[in-house]
């Protein structure tokens, strides 16, 4: 500002200084009051706040709630580079890379923005950051490229090589390093010499890095090979040839190896998807959905892990070195395309542990490290957050278990509140004619529903899911406090969650039964109270009642047993009470008296009457699944054994009895043999005079069956899945009459010529038929498919008179092997049942 402006401002007097030195200066008319400008600068901060946030903030704070997208961070990054402003580029790449740390392309565009020369410092902070623990190639070829770029004059060449040596060190071991392999060797080539021994330094230290390149499975291991041969031959033919031969065996097994590693590279990294902006797509790991591809990477993740395990390369145990940093750079790799997959950390972890021998070199450090960086990834990872808090307790790092287990369960807290808003947020419109529809439905009787709404969360099936998971993280912090500590810290960890809202019953029994079982003083006591305890939170939970009931019954407190059942069977619905019947009756059938059982008999008959009364009986003569009178008396075990033959005589049966019911209306001849078979068939008359006394009324034996197994369980049912379902003899009554019916509609729609019936009567008896089997199905399809000339035609002449029963049977065969020029049926010997391709259907 030059002098005579500042003059020109001291001459001015400001409002205030005029305020003060005139007395009759009338301030309300010439200058504004403290209201007037505290009012103004509301105004100003009000215009401000009503501003609308720019679409970079918005997209911001949608990233800070759910910051796994990788197509919202790549917007991000257009969305500040496309302002310029570089405070907010390095606020996005910073987020970003807290995201998702050692992505390579991300670190590499954050790096672009300060490579001007004023901004090399903060770029050589980033790459100490970067560095430390990238395995990623292009990464270290940018850092080799500023090397060169700040180290230009011939008095820095040894800070490049340097760098050189450092970066093939870390990164060497890559099939993609070959073009750092190969700058390095130029930057070599190039060097100036002023002596002959400064000149034998530098082919030797060529012929040193030839000899290691060659040696690893690069993509230019043939070009670097053929460099090398033309190199060696400059210097001296004969010491090239024993060069060459002495190196040849080691190229031909990376060039082996090159060719595998490609196959197992291919799918696990495909090129990137072309970007939409002039910047390179950002590739961001995507969080697993598991579906079919995903689950087929994995798989070749760990194909590829094994097969680097197994030393490909056959490095000797004096490069074992070598072997152990291309394993770790493997491992490395593996975690950063892989992020969010758990199954990879632990992978990693286990094989780290077991591939390194590191216990005695100090390496559990490292995998702790691993196990770390996982969880930080994967905050709800049930796998990696077990697997470190056992690592640690093997330690006696029992502070760093307590803290984890903590930690964990505050994550799956906020993920369950977080799912219970979106349950919430789903149901809102349903809300008040759900409410109407529900309300009064509780039944009176109900003693154990009478919590609030706010205290128990609602049942969903993914929340009660959810739930029961969380409930494992505190059943396995349970167990940690009891065995690494004492029963007091366990029964403070155990109160701490019975204080927990989310908390299911699981824990109640886990808690019990650790008392019951770790206690030997007093144990069976504290276990009753803490089941008691739980009735009152989770009393309709079905679940929790009969494990409850199963404890007291396996502690032999009868009297108890008998109070809690007689307590809670009348508050759940005669579907939901049908597994606290079956388990109490089968208390009482095995260790009470009949006169009680069948009291109790009579109970489970008025809550389920349509259950047949041998089931019951059955049941009270069961033990441990031998079911003897569904095996013996009725028949179940025999039709078992023999699957395919009854089926198939079933079919035979049904088919007989539609052919004979037709045959018999048709007109036979007067003279029939009495070896002919009977006009109708009388095993139907059979089986409705043998009747059984329980079940239907007019129902039809079938011959086949179910495996004995699911007779069984038609009894007693499914040891968790039947305890909701209706009674398994009325299943299988259903079944029953629903095929009976089937098969007398099919018996029904059958109809055949009268010439055809006439046929069939004509047919010996089964029992007096020695001739060859038929397969009745290529017979029956032979008839289908005869080609029978029209009626219109010409005149059908009347049939002949029936021949003996030998001459037609002769006819038929001949008939039959011939019959339109069709592979004639198989007529060899009888094979048994199950013996022909048909399953035994012959007769």
């Amino acid at each position: 500002m030059s002098e005579q402006h500042q003059d020109s401002l001291v001459g001015i007097e400001t409002p205030t200084e005029i305020t003060t030195s005139d007395t009759d200066y009338n301030a309300e008319k010439t200058q504004p009051t403290e209201d007037i400008l505290n009012v103004l600068n509301a105004l100003k901060q009000t215009t401000a706040q009503n501003e609308a946030p720019s679409e970079w903030h918005v997209l911001r704070e949608k990233l800070r709630e759910h910051p796994h997208d990788p197509e919202g961070w790549n917007k991000l990054v257009d969305l500040a580079e496309a302002r310029g402003d570089i405070e907010q580029i390095k606020q996005t790449y910073e987020a970003l890379l807290e995201v998702y740390p050692n992505t390579s392309s991300a670190q590499i565009a954050h790096l672009n923005h300060f490579l001007s020369p004023g901004l090399f410092p903060y770029a050589e902070e980033l790459f100490r950051r970067f560095l430390r623990s990238s395995p990623l190639v292009d990464l270290w070829k940018f850092y080799l490229t500023y090397v060169r770029r700040v180290n230009t004059s011939p008095a820095s060449r040894e800070a490049v090589s340097k760098a050189y040596e450092f970066a093939l060190s870390r990164i060497g071991q890559d099939k993609d390093s070959g073009e750092i392999w190969s700058d390095y060797i130029q930057f070599l080539k190039v060097g100036e010499t002023t002596t002959t021994w400064e000149e034998q330094q530098k082919m030797d230290s060529l012929r040193k890095v030839y000899h290691r390149a060659v040696q690893i499975p690069l993509e230019n291991v043939e070009r670097l090979w053929s460099e090398l041969e033309t190199f060696e031959n400059s210097l001296n033919k004969i010491t090239a040839k024993k060069f060459m031969s002495d190196l040849s065996p080691s190229y031909m097994q990376a060039r082996t190896v090159l060719r595998q590693l490609q196959r197992h590279l291919g799918p696990l990294f495909p090129p990137p998807p072309a970007s939409s902006s002039a910047r390179p797509h950002l590739y961001l790991p995507p969080t697993p959905t598991f579906n079919a591809a995903e689950r087929a990477l994995v798989g070749s993740w760990k194909t590829y892990l094994k097969w680097e395990e197994n030393n490909p390369l056959e490095f000797e145990d004096k490069d074992k070195a070598t072997l152990i940093s291309r394993i770790q750079g493997v491992y490395r790799k593996a975690v950063i395309r892989m992020r969010f997959y758990a199954e990879i950390w632990f992978l990693i972890v286990c094989r780290y542990m077991a591939f390194v021998w590191t216990n005695s070199m100090g390496k559990t450090e490292e995998a702790l490290n691993i196990l770390k960086s996982g969880m930080e990834a994967n905050p709800t990872s049930f796998l990696l957050h077990f697997a470190y808090c056992e690592l640690q307790e093997s330690r006696k790092e029992h502070a760093e278990v307590t803290a984890t287990f903590d930690k964990f369960l505050d994550a799956l807290r906020a993920e369950l509140d977080e799912l219970e808003n979106r349950v919430n947020s789903a149901n809102s419109s349903f809300t008040s004619d759900a409410s109407g529809r529900t309300a009064g439905t509780v039944s009176n009787n109900s003693s154990f529903a009478t919590q609030a709404s706010d205290e128990k969360p609602p049942k969903v099936k993914e929340l009660s899911d959810r739930r029961q998971e969380y409930g494992v993280v505190w059943i396995m912090y349970i167990r940690f406090a009891r065995r690494a500590l004492d029963l007091k810290t366990f029964r403070a960890v155990f109160a701490k969650a019975r204080r927990d809202r989310w908390t299911p019953w699981e824990v109640y029994e886990a808690a019990a039964l650790m008392e019951y079982h770790c206690n030997k003083d007093g144990g069976t006591g504290v276990a009753s109270r803490i089941f008691e305890k739980g009735l009152e939170t989770y009393g309709d939970e079905i679940e929790f009642v009969l494990r409850y009931l199963g404890f007291l019954i396996s502690v032999n407190d009868e009297n108890n047993a008998r109070a809690l059942f007689e307590r809670v069977i009348t508050t759940f619905g005669p579907e939901r009470a049908r597994p606290l019947w079956e388990r109490w009756a089968r208390y009482e059938y095995q260790y009470g008296d009949l006169e009680a059982a069948q009291k109790l008999e009579k109970r489970i008959a008025e809550v389920y009457p349509s259950d047949p009364p041998i089931k019951r009986f059955a049941q009270r003569h069961t033990y441990l699944g031998t079911d003897a009178i569904a095996a013996r008396d009725l028949g179940f075990s025999m039709a078992a054994r023999h699957p395919a033959a009854s089926a198939s005589t079933s079919s035979i049966e049904k088919r007989t009895d539609s052919l004979l019911s037709l045959s018999s209306a048709s007109h036979m001849p007067a003279n029939q043999s009495s070896t002919k078979r009977a006009s109708s068939p009388d095993y139907k008359r059979r089986e409705d005079s043998v009747r059984p006394d329980f079940g239907p009324p007019a129902k039809r034996q079938r011959p086949s069956s179910p495996p004995p197994r699911e007779h069984r369980e038609r009894w007693e049912g499914h040891p968790r899945k039947r305890f909701g379902s209706p009674a398994g003899w009325e299943r299988e009554r259903d079944r029953e009459l629903q095929h009976v019916k089937k098969d007398r509609e099919d018996d029904k729609a059958s109809t055949l010529p009268a010439v055809i019936s006439w046929f069939v009567g004509q047919l010996p008896n089964p029992g007096s038929f020695d001739g060859p089997v038929f397969r009745t199905d290529d017979l029956m399809m032979l008839l289908r498919n005869a080609v029978i000339p029209s009626a219109t035609r010409r005149a059908t002449p009347p049939p002949p008179p029936p021949p003996p029963v030998a001459a037609s049977r002769t006819d038929a065969s001949s008939n039959l092997r011939t019959g339109g020029g069709r592979p004639p049926p198989d007529y060899g010997p009888y094979q048994g049942p199950g013996g022909g391709t048909r399953g035994g259907r012959r007769y």
